[in-house]
């Protein structure tokens, strides 16, 4: 491939399978990571850029804190045309801030796109490698459990929005399993980016 940019990991998995932690190892193997929602988080916080035009088209939902979530949400969630109104704010904003990083990272072999909704979104056609971060279901069910405010109701809810897990490892062309001691896997991350930019340099 040409060196006009880095090679680009996809990485994604289901709610609580331990992506963020995967996405720091790589981040510590010295891959640069791109991470999608934490830029819709600045861009939608206090003096975010995308503040403006959010207020315009949603009147009142904003104030100095940024974007006040629970009531963006009760207007968006459910009216699809309204979602579809913040989507063409969010996502050319997001396009913009990936492509910076690239050019930013150009000299790099790796960056890594966290991107949680990868499949279901058809983000696998703009990446090189899909990277699924995975954990036996049970382990999955006890991490969301444990998070605040959640209850089986959402979780099922969450995951019907979301790809399955084996249909992710099928379609992954390598699986990061984080049913295993947090050093196992961070062992795991550093033989993939050996593995990737040895092959690189071919």
């Amino acid at each position: 491939m040409s060196n006009s940019r880095p090679h680009i990991i996809g990485l994604t998995g289901s709610i609580a399978m331990g992506k963020s932690t995967v996405a720091k190892m790589f981040e510590a193997a010295g891959v640069p990571v791109f991470d999608a929602d934490a830029e819709v988080r600045r861009m939608q916080g206090p003096g975010g850029e995308l503040l403006p035009q959010i207020e315009a088209v949603f009147p009142g939902s904003t104030g100095p804190e940024g974007v006040l979530r629970e009531k963006l949400g009760e207007i968006v969630f459910a009216d699809a045309d309204a979602l579809a109104r913040l989507e063409m704010i969010v996502h050319p904003a997001v396009a913009r801030m990936r492509e910076r990083f690239l050019e930013d990272h150009a000299d790099r072999p790796l960056v890594v796109f966290d991107i949680p909704l990868l499949f279901e979104k058809g983000g696998a056609a703009f990446v090189d490698t899909v990277v699924v971060v995975s954990a036996p279901a049970e382990m999955q069910r006890a991490r969301v459990m444990a998070r605040k405010g959640m209850t089986p109701e959402k979780f099922a809810d969450i995951l019907a929005l979301q790809l399955p897990d084996a249909e992710k490892r099928a379609r992954a062309d390598f699986v990061i399993d984080t049913g295993t001691s947090l050093e196992e896997t961070a062992a795991q991350v550093q033989a993939l980016v050996d593995k990737l930019e040895a092959d690189l340099r071919v």
